[in-house]
């Protein structure tokens, strides 16, 4: 065999070992786990408390995921961000120095940061979009005729958009029913919320309420009000994937509030407000929600208004969802020959969308 050929047969061989190495783009590196082996690979990024990487030699084309609890370190020779429990993001190059901590180079001081593994939220996370949307549509209604005509119908639609320092919240809901051509259910129900994030967790807000209900004689119950919040759970908060998409937010505030009734006398006050408001979605298909606000009365301690929303959200097929849903309202002063509660169960199929 000639010299140039074996020269070419050479290169060609060792062009063939590089090839997986410089088809990645991304950081190459290596992720040690708690068991003692090691993944080799273009480390991609983390986020909810999984780890992706295309590993080296591997034979699917989609990175392999790794809970970020099995990870014990990391180390590659490029700059990677991490953002940590406390807000802080660094960036620079990670080497692991003990199992459980990475020492992180960053170009603006001369000595790595130690950093324990357990206070890192995402490595590399993509950047936040400057309005994120989510929210959901639901429907739900039944017709029988025969013996009996009975008409129910149902429309329950949310949205939330949110920025880094303003959040717009809004939420309404109709429910109509009739049995034999005579109306027994017609009410509707909105409001509307804006919140300014002054802090990272502390908000001021200002929203309106308003609703309607045939059979509680009234033709507008309303109510504007102000004051501060606090963002006790955000999502990213926590690490493990049962929580790490749970939210939890609370507010105090003042308000005005009206009840415009067809024969009562109207009744209107200066109130107090406050409100809860959580979402948990347990696992991507199960979600568990809570929304309820209070309107006491700062001149007469017998007004006092409470409405609630609560109940379990399914994903059933890509953004198609069902849902289970309780509504209870109480007007502790209603107007006279109504009840003081109301309680409504909502069985609905809508669609989800986030973007």
């Amino acid at each position: 065999m000639s010299r140039r050929l074996m020269l070419c047969c050479a290169f060609l061989i060792l062009s063939l070992m590089a090839l997986p190495v410089t088809c990645l783009a991304g950081p190459m590196g290596k992720i040690t786990l708690k068991d003692g082996s090691q993944v080799y690979g273009e480390i991609m990024e983390m986020t909810e408390g999984k780890i992706q990487i295309k590993a080296l030699f591997h034979e699917g084309k989609d990175p392999i995921t790794i809970k970020w609890s099995e990870v014990t370190g990391i180390d590659t020779e490029d700059p990677m961000s991490f953002v940590l429990s406390n807000g802080t993001i660094l960036q620079g190059r990670p080497a692991m120095t003990q199992p459980g901590t990475l020492d992180i180079q960053t170009g603006l001081l001369p000595e790595p940061i130690a950093v324990p593994l357990d206070s890192v939220l995402a490595v590399n996370a993509p950047a936040k979009k400057a309005v994120a949307f989510t929210g959901n549509f639901n429907f739900g209604g039944s017709v029988t005729s025969g013996n009996t005509d009975v008409k129910n119908f149902s429309f329950v639609g949310e949205l939330v958009a949110r920025s880094e320092r303003l959040r717009l919240s809004m939420l309404g809901r109709y429910l109509y029913g009739e049995n034999d051509g005579k109306l027994n259910v017609r009410n509707a129900y909105g409001t509307v919320k804006m919140d300014f994030f002054v802090t990272k967790r502390f908000y001021i807000f200002t929203g309106v309420l308003f609703e309607q209900d045939t059979f509680q004689d009234l033709n507008l119950r309303s109510s504007f009000f102000a004051g501060p919040g606090y963002q006790f759970i955000e999502v990213g908060d926590y690490s493990n994937p049962y929580v790490s998409k749970l939210e939890l937010h609370g507010e105090v505030g003042l308000g005005y509030f009206d009840e415009n009734f067809k024969r009562a006398e109207d009744i209107n006050y200066f109130t107090g407000r406050w409100a809860v408001n959580f979402n948990w979605p347990i696992l991507p298909s199960l979600t568990l929600f809570h929304q309820h606000q209070g309107f006491p009365s700062l001149e007469k301690t017998s007004d006092w208004y409470v409405t609630s929303q609560q109940g379990i959200r399914m994903n059933i097929w890509e953004n198609f969802i069902s849902t289970i849903q309780i509504n209870w309202r109480y007007d502790n002063s209603p107007a006279p020959g109504t009840k003081k509660a109301d309680t409504q169960y909502i069985l609905s199929l809508g669609y989800a969308f986030e973007s």
